[in-house]
């Protein structure tokens, strides 16, 4: 992909092939067509939109997710398993099939082509996901060092959030990651609720290099490729140390 970004049309469509871009072949004419192009919807507004609809996705998911988990793991409550048993059959149902009743709810809460409707509409398909997977790092920390700093003074807020919070540190972080992506990438409920040129989310975006009256400008498309894959390979850069570094942090250090 990224080789192709750097490739003039004849090269791409021809039948050479050129595993690196030399010199002599080298261009950023597609990039300059990604930002520059007018026949097709601008790029930044659909950075912002993307950037925006994961953020909130991923900052609310987060935190129900991390609630709804330490809930169903640490507490007892009438209707526990049936949550727990229900959270698996949500993520069996595929999201083609609640398509027309997703689009009808949101058209009629008035939030089509909004960040807000596109933001609830994946905050409901990541949720789940977020809770079965935090669920299990919680599970994996024993409630007895919270009880035991407990006794050493501690109460039971300050217990949770120096013992057991550090030691959750490598969970949030990967389910952050995975509820990036999933809410990043996500193409079919944008495609649908988010119609309006100025409202689409950067893989919607990505889909008007394919027009039906013109051929479809692969390098162009290539270079936008890679642009929508940058944010993430940001993001998980900038996560991965916190990954790791949460391994030894909480009651294991030293």
């Amino acid at each position: 992909m990224i080789n192709t970004s750097f490739l003039p049309t004849n090269l791409i469509r021809g039948t050479d092939l050129h595993f690196f871009p030399t010199p002599d072949v080298f261009t950023l004419n597609n990039y300059v067509n990604v930002w520059t192009d007018d026949r097709r919807a601008p790029l930044p507004p659909a950075m912002v939109n993307s950037i925006t609809v994961t953020l909130i996705t991923l900052v609310v998911s987060m935190i129900l997710g991390f609630l709804a988990s330490l809930a169903i793991t640490r507490f007892s409550f009438k209707g526990r398993k049936s949550f727990i048993v229900a959270l698996l059959v949500i993520q069996m149902i595929p999201g083609e099939a609640m398509m027309i009743s997703i689009f009808r709810i949101i058209d009629g809460w008035q939030m089509l082509n909004t960040i807000t409707g596109l933001a609830f509409v994946y905050i409901s398909a990541v949720l789940p996901f977020t809770i079965w997977t935090l669920r299990g790092f919680v599970q994996g920390v024993p409630a007895e060092l919270e009880e035991a700093a407990m006794i050493d003074g501690c109460s039971r807020p300050k217990a949770f959030w120096k013992v057991t919070f550090p030691l959750l540190a490598p969970g949030l972080v990967a389910t952050g990651v995975f509820a990036f992506i999933q809410a990043w990438n996500e193409f079919l409920m944008a495609l649908i609720i988010m119609s309006r040129p100025e409202s689409m989310t950067l893989p919607v975006w990505l889909r008007t290099f394919q027009q039906a009256t013109m051929a479809t400008n692969w390098g162009a498309l290539m270079a936008g490729s890679v642009i929508v894959a940058i944010p993430v390979v940001i993001f998980f850069v900038i996560v991965q140390g916190r990954m790791t570094g949460g391994l030894v942090s909480g009651a294991v250090k030293g």
